[in-house]
């Protein structure tokens, strides 16, 4: 007893004692970084020769496998851990004594000695297989190793110490992950691999087969254990019905080597790791809440996509947060970033959208500049000859003669004035007038066909023009803050100390367009003035060729969306997306949880009032809006 004190108190690190067709210990730099940094119970139901287990040693186990003679083999080492090492003594590395203990039948053992059968067995047949025949009978030949290390006591008192914090079960997976698992564990799972091979019998060291279904049945339980709240890591190949069955989670592509195939061009393979993080319970409150009488002074857009109707329950999620700077990554119609402001925070609006940028410029950025009336009034006049762009390139599309050459006017006297501030007023005004001359207030059409006989459509251009600029200088108002409007690419935008990012991007959806290009190419070309644009002169309404967007796939998206995360990732972030739009919810979920520690998703009742061609009705249905919010 005193020479077991002795071991005891040198430190030996835990390994797994059997040697693992399919084992772990090659993976544990790349799964160890996987492993939360805090949980409350390990759980390991395949858990074969337990390599994950060992590396962790944690304090609170369930270890669980549906072969019982491996399950005894542990209880043993956990709890006789001497008799297993004198049993494991008396064996000797030779043919003869192989196959004598090979003809046992483990059940007729004393435990003790039927788990030192299962080591000796597997430290001296063949590749440290274990394979049965229709018997149930072990028939791994044996391996004709010179100095095999039967009885490893160091590694065996070692093991012994880690497997006494452990609840050691024989067990069905699913009856251990439904009666065990609860919110805070970490789940590890290391099933039998797909394609069904020798290799996945041999992983599972038992007899039973594990097929397609029942990986399907596996993928099943893992989203009720990420719904319970646990963290799960599964390994697996690298199949597509792995891909398939995770898609919403993060997958990572390892290359490792086999050690039972006889072809050595046969021993290198793609393993998977699936992160699965827990699905955040809720602690974010939607609780809209009146907002300062400032934001109700910005001018009414017909903007596609405008959240305008969402500013209380946007305010509502981001006043739980102590921020000071905010990002508008996606600025559109640039009301979110004005209700921002008017909340005294510092922002800094960005869009790819030349016309969205200039509408920031003059209501976001300007905090005090103002157009006087007489100034305004005196850009309708004309002083110098325009270039005739717009007479001549639109004539007959979508104005007058008359009100195309007053256009041409307005470009000509706005583009020469010096106070950007004013010059981005003006600009905000002849776009909003010049919307507001259109039925539908959108591109995509020539001619009047949806004259209503609105007001706006009876009045003048002119008279537009100058009520818009009354409009902008009331919206103009000092936050006390400084506050910038940014025209370009958000993957380009450059942010120091950004306290939290709202992301409004374009979205995609198989049933919609999200091409603001197409529906806004004038208004947008006369805040460019129709620099580094391509006119598509071949098309029925002059508009040019559309930006280039990731947001106009699914996969793009996708992919954008993991692009901006990590680049933000140092920001709470927060994401106004729909219900009817991809990639879906869980995926959104999945990407943001590779950058965030805590992400939520508050889910808004909303009625959308754009419609596409014979889409129209179900796109004015109502839908939910998401706010995905990462911290």
């Amino acid at each position: 007893m005193a020479e077991q004190a002795v071991r005891k108190n040198v430190a030996i690190q835990a390994k797994p004692v059997l040697k693992w067709a399919g084992g772990k210990t090659q993976m544990l730099n790349d799964l160890l970084p996987k492993v939360p940094s805090s949980y409350g119970r390990y759980i390991e139901p395949f858990f074969g020769g337990g390599a994950m287990f060992f590396a962790l040693q944690p304090e609170n186990a369930i270890i669980a496998d549906s072969n019982p003679e491996l399950i005894n083999m542990y209880r043993q080492i956990a709890d006789h851990v001497d008799d297993v090492v004198s049993c494991l003594k008396k064996y000797a590395n030779t043919e003869e004594v192989f196959y004598a203990v090979r003809e046992q039948e483990w059940t007729s053992l004393p435990q003790a000695e039927a788990a030192a059968r299962t080591i000796f067995l597997n430290h001296t047949c063949f590749n440290g297989l274990y394979r049965v025949n229709k018997q149930g009978k072990f028939n791994v030949p044996y391996g004709k190793y010179k100095n095999p290390k039967i009885c490893d006591e160091e590694g065996l008192y070692a093991a012994s110490e880690a497997l006494k914090k452990a609840e050691i079960l024989c067990g069905d997976y699913l009856l251990v992950l439904e009666h065990y698992a609860q919110p805070g564990d970490f789940v590890f799972l290391d099933p039998p691999y797909l394609p069904i091979s020798e290799y996945a019998d041999f992983k599972r060291y038992t007899k039973e087969q594990f097929y397609e279904e029942d990986h399907v049945e596996l993928a099943k339980m893992i989203m009720q254990l990420h719904e319970r709240g646990c963290h799960v890591i599964l390994t697996n190949s690298n199949h597509p019905l792995v891909h398939e069955l995770y898609a919403p989670f993060t997958i990572d592509v390892i290359q490792t080597k086999r050690h039972i195939s006889c072809n050595g061009n046969t021993r290198k393979g793609e393993d998977v790791i699936v992160a699965i993080p827990p699905k955040q319970q809720t602690l974010l409150k939607l609780v809209p809440e009146p907002l300062p009488a400032q934001v109700s002074s910005y001018p009414p857009t017909r903007f596609m996509g405008s959240k305008s109707k969402l500013l209380s329950e946007i305010w509502s999620v981001v006043s739980q947060f102590n921020v000071n700077t905010v990002v508008d990554l996606f600025s559109g119609s640039g009301v979110v970033g004005y209700m921002l402001k008017a909340q005294g925070k510092s922002v800094i609006s960005n869009d790819y959208m030349a016309m969205s940028a200039t509408f920031t410029k003059a209501m976001v950025e300007n905090n005090n500049v103002v157009l006087p009336l007489d100034e305004a009034k005196n850009l309708l006049v004309e002083h110098k000859e325009s270039d005739h762009f717009v007479a001549n390139t639109f004539k007959g599309l979508y104005y007058t003669d008359e009100e195309n050459d007053l256009i041409d006017t307005l470009r000509t006297n706005i583009w020469a004035m010096r106070d950007q501030y004013k010059q981005a007023i003006a600009m905000t005004a002849l776009i909003r007038a010049c919307t507001k001359k259109r039925p539908r207030g959108i591109f995509t059409y020539t001619g009047h066909r949806y004259d209503d006989g609105r007001q706006d459509l009876k009045k003048s251009l002119s008279q537009q023009f100058l009520e818009a600029v009354e409009a902008v200088n009331k919206a103009v108002f000092d936050n006390g803050k400084t506050n910038l409007s940014k025209h370009g690419d958000a993957m380009d935008l450059r942010v120091e100390n950004a306290d939290l990012v709202y992301i409004d991007p374009p979205y995609y959806s198989p049933l919609s367009d999200n091409e603001y290009v197409r529906r806004y190419h004038f208004i947008e070309g006369l805040a460019r003035d129709w620099k580094g644009v391509e006119i598509q002169e071949h098309t029925q309404t002059k508009k040019f060729k559309s930006y280039p967007t990731p947001f106009s796939t699914r996969k793009g998206a996708a992919d954008a969306f993991d692009k901006l995360f990590k680049k933000f990732s140092h920001s709470i972030l927060v994401v106004s997306y729909s219900s009817n739009s991809q990639p879906i919810q869980d995926e959104m979920v999945a990407i943001m949880a590779k950058y965030k520690e805590h992400v939520e998703v508050v889910p808004i009742d909303y009625k959308y009032s754009f419609g596409n061609q014979s889409e129209a009705k179900t796109h004015r249905n109502s839908v939910q809006e998401y706010l995905f919010v990462g911290y």
